[in-house]
């Protein structure tokens, strides 16, 4: 299923809809640089999706450079201000 659909009422991956929901609320700032965003857990609850929709749509997120997970701890939301340093947002985890 393509991720950019041209149709407006062309079916979408349930992943696409946490995706653009997490999308909005962060560039909404909703949530801050530095903030946690929701679990898996959480998102399931939320949305209504298996385990493994919810983190397709983080890895989304941490491939476009909203996010940055480190394992145990949570995904954060990433300082993407002029003055933030890109490399001090702790390490990422890759596939997590």
């Amino acid at each position: 299923m393509p991720e950019n659909s041209s149709d407006p009422h062309a079916p979408r991956a349930p992943y696409m809809e946490v995706l653009a929901a997490l999308t909005a609320e962060i560039e909404a700032g909703k949530y801050a640089p530095g903030a946690l965003i929701p679990s898996d857990a959480q998102l399931c609850e939320r949305f209504g999706v298996a385990r493994e929709t919810a983190r397709r749509a983080v890895k989304v997120l941490r491939e476009r450079g909203l996010i940055r997970t480190e394992w145990g701890r949570g995904s954060r939301v990433v300082d993407r201000s002029a003055g933030a340093d890109p490399g001090n947002q702790g390490p990422a985890v890759p596939n997590a």
